[in-house]
């Protein structure tokens, strides 16, 4: 997602240098690349050298990173956000204090918690590490006391959270940004179709999106923005359940979810992140036409077949494949529903994501 800024900067003048321990990350291809542990400070120290702002496009950078280079140059979002999403039951405090409802949830730490917080809550539930964990990782479904019994284990011996299950009639996310005067934007909420705990593919806007649900997620989105003092982009995933709400989980840097906006918005969600953090006016969040977003997983497509289709663009990350692993993305766009449905069938893609995963 660095390289995608840097893609969206560029046009604007911007220059990049980019820090990850990663050797070989993509975004060194197209700008000057720092390769450094996050606890290595002389290595921030010089990295931050000559350098306006700092953002960061993973939420599992360390905190103590962002605050060390945050006294020397601007760091948007602000550390605080990234800290708050870096903890499970932080971040559910965080929703729960803005009034904002999520699913029943109970921190865990010891075999005989975890069962006290069962026999409350009921089964099913979800286990989740409080720390790290994303694409599925770091949580387990107990659907019965023997699930219980090896979860805790495989989870390993650190602080967890037990979610409540949420029967929810389907997956959204809302993208918002808010720039350093704090006036904010919103993209149409998107409907997100996943499968072994990853992102396969997103409809925007969501089908059958009313004003009402629009208005609650961006209300959602509003007082997290605010609370925060957040400037930069910042994605909620939602769950609809019976026409309401429930917050998930949040994203304090552009999201996996919000990559259709580079064809199908007219302002992209990365180039509203740099002009927000970079002090510019924030661009336009409409949507041009309908859009749907595929991810590429494990393996590449024929590149010949996927443009092929109308309104398709393929971005492909520069990643060598692995089972699991995420190598690009594909934007279909068109004016009308029923065009963009057929252009997916083309693809061999549908709701239920069958196509352009893991094989």
């Amino acid at each position: 997602m660095g390289r995608m800024l840097a893609l969206a900067g560029y046009p604007l003048d911007m220059r990049f240098r980019f820090f990850d321990p990663a050797p070989d990350a993509p975004a060194g291809q197209i700008a000057e690349h720092v390769a450094g542990r996050y606890n290595d400070f002389a290595a921030l120290e010089s990295f931050a050298r000559g350098v306006d702002t700092i953002t960061y496009e993973f939420e599992n950078v360390p905190v103590e990173a962002a605050r060390f280079l945050d006294e020397r140059v601007r760091v948007f979002p602000p550390p605080a956000a990234l800290s708050v999403s870096q903890d499970r039951l932080a971040e559910k405090n965080a929703f729960k204090a803005q009034g904002i409802p999520t699913a029943p949830y109970e921190a865990v730490d010891t075999w005989e918690g975890l069962l006290e917080a069962i026999e409350r809550m009921g089964l099913p539930t979800v286990l989740k590490t409080r720390r790290m964990g994303y694409d599925g990782k770091g949580q387990v479904v107990l659907r019965s006391m023997e699930d219980a019994k090896g979860a805790l284990e495989s989870l390993g011996r650190q602080p967890l959270i037990l979610e409540g299950f949420v029967p929810f009639s389907r997956e959204l996310s809302i993208i918002s940004v808010r720039d350093r005067d704090g006036k904010t934007a919103f993209y149409p909420l998107v409907e997100n179709h996943h499968r072994e705990g990853i992102l396969r593919l997103s409809l925007a806007p969501a089908p059958n999106l009313s004003a009402d649900l629009q208005a609650e997620a961006e209300g959602y989105a509003s007082k997290m923005l605010e609370s925060l003092q957040y400037v930069g982009v910042l994605a909620i995933e939602l769950f609809e359940v019976e026409g309401r709400l429930l917050a998930n989980e949040m994203a304090p840097r552009v999201h996996n979810s919000g990559h259709w906006t580079i064809e199908g918005a007219e302002t992209s969600q990365f180039e509203n992140h740099l002009r927000a953090i970079t002090g510019l006016p924030l661009g336009s969040t409409a949507p041009v036409g309908c859009s749907a977003m595929i991810n590429i997983i494990g393996e590449m497509p024929e590149p010949a077949k996927v443009l092929a289709v109308p309104g398709a663009h393929l971005h492909l990350y520069g990643k060598a494949p692995r089972r699991g692993r995420k190598l690009g993305h594909i934007t279909l766009r068109a004016n009308e529903v029923q065009t963009l449905r057929a252009n997916m069938k083309v693809l061999g893609v549908s709701r239920t994501t069958d196509a352009l995963c893991d094989k």
